[in-house]
């Protein structure tokens, strides 16, 4: 996270009453960034993270998540993982370190066998957590996603969510298997850190064969399927942040998306233009973007 404080000042503070709680983040190039909650100073950003909002963005670089590489679609499933469960940031970010301290081992020339394998433990304790968790929400979220693929394209697309972990069934036999390939690349073969989510429109690859329209569509379904499994799992509405998308869909696709949004639900949109509401998208659903939203 960038931190860009004004021109002649060492730091830069936000605050605000947000879901019933009042929150404060200040940050100093000196002291650091501290975080508040009720006035009482949280230590821990994953703690401080916990008692905020829901948030589903959308936004054009959403192609990505069809198109793009599967880091792309990994990033996906941990935004949503980290927002529902209190563990998956802390299995995800110790994950992280442990990946990267073992490929600092493998690099060396003098294998430190011991210290390779105490860090191959911790990889596949984190590892298989974080790969449980990502097949529950992929198995949540691909019948929400083939819904909304549905109403927001008004066609029978079935979309179809497959998880492929990166270390197969057995994380354990993986390392075991690419031991040797590991020494000779200087890196870890196996784990979540490789995993892949495959997107299917009607049994097809999406990124090969569908079209750019439905491409766009499922993307937005795969947001707006996030946003209902966090509303079901959470119990409460998230925010939706809509960053200049309507340029690229026509007025069903446009009208089809905001009626599948919740209406209780609050929405800040940006946009350069405001053509596409020149129709009766406009008089429907002004109620839904008015002052409260």
């Amino acid at each position: 996270m960038a931190k860009i404080a004004r021109v002649g000042c060492s730091g830069f503070g936000v605050a605000g009453c947000c879901w019933g709680d009042e929150i404060q983040v200040r940050y100093a190039a000196r002291g650091g960034v501290e975080m508040k909650l009720d006035g009482e100073l949280i230590a821990r950003q994953s703690d401080y993270l916990r008692f905020g909002g829901l948030i589903v963005w959308m936004g054009n670089d959403d192609l990505a998540l069809v198109r793009g590489s599967g880091s792309v679609r990994r990033r996906y499933l941990d935004f949503i993982g980290c927002q529902l469960d209190p563990m998956y940031r802390d299995h995800l970010n110790r994950y992280s370190r442990v990946l990267k301290a073992r490929n600092i081992l493998l690099k060396d020339r003098v294998l430190r066998e011991a210290e390779i394998t105490a860090y191959s433990d911790l990889l596949v304790k984190h590892g298989d957590y974080l790969t449980g968790a990502r097949r529950r929400l992929v198995e949540h979220l691909e019948p929400l996603a083939s819904t909304a693929q549905s109403e927001v394209s008004a066609c029978d697309e079935r979309v179809g969510m497959e998880y492929v972990p990166g270390a197969g069934d057995d994380l354990v036999a993986s390392l075991a298997m690419t031991r040797e390939r590991e020494r000779r690349q200087g890196q870890t073969l196996a784990g979540p850190h490789r995993d892949e989510l495959r997107l299917s429109i009607n049994g097809m690859a999406a990124a090969d064969f569908a079209s750019e329209g439905q491409q766009r569509t499922l993307a937005l379904s795969l947001k707006l399927a996030q946003g209902e499994l966090l509303q079901k799992q959470a119990g409460r509405l998230p925010i939706y942040l809509l960053d200049d998308i309507f340029g690229e869909l026509d007025t069903g696709r446009r009208n089809a998306l905001m009626n599948k949004l919740p209406s209780d639900a609050q929405k800040l949109i940006t946009t350069t233009n405001i053509d596409w509401m020149q129709d009766d998208f406009a008089v429907i659903n002004m109620e839904k973007l008015g002052a409260k939203h």
